[in-house]
């Protein structure tokens, strides 16, 4: 069982490489790698990606990786490897980001990544620090992980989805904020779960266990 981390120079991998480390060794879930090779993506049993800063860079680098976007699309919607989107790597699975410019997404969950609109004006943005998770659809990634959860953001747009179905999970920041969004082989969180203690870690250890 091998796990692929895609390493598209968009983030620092460093934590989220041993905590998936961790929990693969503690659930026997096989081999995690960190990669930027097309080739180990196309073998790769799961395939994760991270994604740190703004929706039309992080885009923008993923399809520059030689043969690595194909890979991934190929990997995930015609072979149906489970796959997580985290942080930015989660916005990247919508249709469209808003950030700056319009940018096309992977389109794999109907909706758009647009800029966090608190109606209490005191909160700042970015959504930053610790908030308590709201489950809006079970799954098996879930599974453990309450409403009341703590995750921990860092994020200035969020995910405003076409289908609720496909939001899994959301937190109040002056107003609903996406949190976990997923359908068929797919899960993404706007949260970190490496650095989301024991629910992220939950998390992670429910994603590589999952056979969908």
């Amino acid at each position: 069982m091998l796990t692929a981390i895609i390493d598209y120079e968009s983030g620092n991998l460093h934590s989220a490489e041993k905590s998936f480390q961790r929990m693969a060794r503690e659930g026997d879930a096989g081999e995690v790698v960190v990669t930027d090779k097309a080739e180990v993506v196309a073998r790769a049993d799961r395939i994760v990606l991270p994604g740190d800063g703004a929706f039309p860079a992080c885009a923008a680098a993923l399809r520059g990786q030689s043969g690595l976007f194909d890979a991934l699309v190929e990997a995930v919607e015609v072979k149906g490897r489970p796959f997580l989107g985290i942080c930015v790597g989660m916005q990247l699975m919508a249709e469209w980001g808003r950030e700056y410019e319009d940018t096309e997404g992977l389109g794999w969950i109907g909706g758009e990544v647009v800029r966090i609109d608190p109606a209490d004006t005191a909160l700042k943005v970015p959504h930053m620090g610790w908030n308590d998770l709201v489950i809006d659809t079970p799954h098996p990634v879930l599974e453990g992980i309450a409403t009341g959860d703590h995750a921990y953001f860092v994020h200035s747009y969020h995910m405003r989805v076409s289908d609720p179905a496909q939001r899994l999970a959301h937190v109040d920041y002056g107003g609903d904020v996406t949190a976990i969004v997923g359908r068929d082989t797919m899960v993404g969180t706007q949260f970190h779960p490496e650095k989301s203690q024991a629910a992220g870690l939950r998390l992670i250890a429910n994603f590589l266990a999952w056979a969908p």
